[in-house]
């Protein structure tokens, strides 16, 4: 009898085994297939990412010569996010590596709005502007220099208050 009660929990235990294989070969299936979506879904590139803080800088420069302080707060927070975009997507990339040599330069312009300076926020934004050369040359992209923008490239936007 004793025997007969081993023989069957050794069979319910090789028969649970059984299903847990299955159940674990479909598990490691689903990983897989969510592993592939994950490697084949969008990640936007750096390019996208400096497209987008060259858009909010020029916007920047034109809200803060405006004296629209809010606007301008706005747009350098729009800078601040997508920077922490470039980390969070692009942080394998040695050019990653050098964004926080920005954040000074951005609480300099920062502070600035904080205080409504105009002065300060030219000398600022200037600096900010130089710092950016700065990186792209430490990263060899030397040949992408930005400016302070002379003429707004949104027609469709008011940056004066």
């Amino acid at each position: 009898m004793l025997k007969l009660f081993y023989i069957s929990i050794i069979l319910l235990l090789l028969l649970s085994c059984s299903d847990n294989s299955e159940q674990i070969s479909e598990l490691r299936s689903q990983v897989t297939e969510l592993q592939k979506k994950i490697d084949d879904s969008y990640k936007p590139g750096l390019g996208e990412f400096m497209s987008n803080i060259q858009v909010h800088h020029a916007k920047l420069w034109f809200a803060g010569i405006n004296q629209n302080w809010e606007l301008a707060d706005f747009e350098i927070h729009e800078i601040k996010e997508t920077l922490e975009d470039i980390m969070k997507y692009q942080s394998e990339r040695e050019e990653s590596k050098t964004i926080p040599i920005i954040y000074p330069l951005l609480d300099s312009v920062q502070l600035a709005i904080e205080k409504k300076s105009l002065n300060s926020f030219k000398s600022s934004f200037a600096a900010l502007t130089n710092t950016c050369n700065s990186c792209h040359k430490a990263v060899k992209f030397e040949f992408n220099k930005v400016k302070i923008p002379d003429i707004p490239q949104f027609s469709n936007q008011v940056f004066n208050k």
